[in-house]
């Protein structure tokens, strides 16, 4: 067994390896929307406080300023809750409420006669290509914010392992 072929023991029951964008948002808890809020609205509260500490370039610059540090807060937050998201998703986390949700979300696309994880509008090989790519790369967001935006037929975890399964 290679190295990328080794099991990943979780103590959490894996529900998707890779999920798609939208269901990482949509699982977001409110916990996640909040530290979102709090990262955007921390931002420009830090370089205000450090404003007041030592006065920069006036009224003007002070303003570009806070948009930037308001922009950045906005996007950290966001990176930050997609990431505990997706770290639930893996079993990482506890996910209890996401399981029971996921089970829901299953049990309607296969009653409706719909593919579980959307139908897949690539070959097989571009399919294996964007799993690659995409899969665990919430922990690679230091580098380049990338996200799973494609349907493909590898969500699940069949490389991976929940704690006391054999």
């Amino acid at each position: 067994m290679s190295t990328a072929e080794q099991y990943i023991r979780t103590e959490h029951p894996v529900i998707d390896s890779d999920p798609h964008f939208t269901r990482v948002v949509r699982y977001m808890r409110g916990s996640d929307v909040a530290a979102w809020g709090g990262l955007t609205v921390g931002a420009p509260a830090i370089l205000l406080a450090l404003e007041r500490v030592r006065p920069g370039a006036g009224p003007k610059g002070i303003n570009v300023a806070l948009g930037i540090a308001t922009a950045f807060g906005f996007m950290g937050g966001f990176l930050y809750s997609y990431q505990k998201s997706s770290l639930r998703f893996w079993g990482w986390e506890e996910n209890a409420r996401e399981l029971a949700k996921n089970r829901v979300e299953m049990d309607a696309r296969i009653a409706a006669g719909l593919e579980p994880y959307g139908k897949p509008t690539m070959d097989e090989g571009a399919q294996g290509v964007a799993a690659r790519n995409s899969k665990y790369a919430a922990l690679k967001f230091s580098a380049i914010p990338w996200f799973n935006t494609t349907n493909h037929k590898y969500h699940l975890a069949e490389n991976t392992a929940s704690k006391g399964e054999n």
